[in-house]
């Protein structure tokens, strides 16, 4: 990883910080790859027919594709199209905010369950095989987020973004907490997305693939708890 080839926008101080503990790992890297593509691959094949039984429901619940194609910011601050489960109406994101809070009325009575359950998640191995996602790594954000990042922030788009992370242990029950806020998107970019970024970036720090699968397992046992 070069510094000088990074986006305009992604030239900082922090960045450059980052960028030099990464290229220390970069064997840690390469099998966190590995792992990445060996585990999705293997998932995807003994839950295929349960994906199926998923889109099926889906379809018959309500009206609309079975997944939902939302354009993220990923690795070097570029757009991609993430894989998830339709959990809401169709064009939700036309009639609503980029943040699903509390009892949201655009989410289908399926869609709850599979909420619920984290189902969601799982389609987003196909992004893991593309390679623009990871099974672990900082949550990607909508463009409208990104752009109030702070320049230490940034650091985080170094790496490709994940499934899971430890922000995402910590806040599991954020829509709860957004659904009690006057401004929700306000209350996120101010008080909650601070305290994700910085379990971000310690992540960072201490990348390994021991430490994603420690934070695989920790995801499990959240959900079940």
């Amino acid at each position: 990883m070069i510094f000088e080839t990074l986006p305009e926008s992604m030239k900082n101080e922090y960045t450059k910080e980052y960028v030099e503990i990464l290229n220390k790992r970069k064997f840690s890297l390469f099998l966190k790859r590995v792992y990445d593509v060996v585990v999705s691959l293997i998932i995807l094949t003994l839950l295929s027919p349960f994906f199926l039984l998923l889109a099926i429901a889906i379809k018959l619940d309500s009206k609309g594709p079975v997944f939902y194609r939302q354009t993220r910011v990923g690795r070097y601050n570029t757009d991609f199209k993430i894989f998830k489960f339709r959990t809401m109406v169709l064009d939700a994101d036309k009639i609503g905010p980029p943040l699903t809070v509390g009892d949201d009325p655009r989410i289908t009575r399926m869609g709850r369950i599979i909420r619920k359950l984290r189902l969601d998640e799982f389609s987003q191995l196909l992004n893991v095989l593309n390679g623009s996602m990871s099974l672990v790594g900082p949550r990607p954000e909508v463009r409208k987020y990104v752009e109030a990042y702070t320049p230490e922030y940034m650091a985080t788009l170094l790496i490709r973004p994940g499934i899971t992370a430890t922000s995402s242990i910590a806040f599991k029950d954020e829509d709860r907490l957004l659904n009690a806020a006057e401004n929700p998107e306000q209350v996120y970019i101010e008080q909650i997305l601070p305290p994700k970024m910085a379990y971000n970036l310690e992540y960072m720090k201490n990348i390994t693939l021991f430490n994603d699968i420690k934070i695989m397992f920790q995801t499990v046992g959240a959900v079940l708890k």
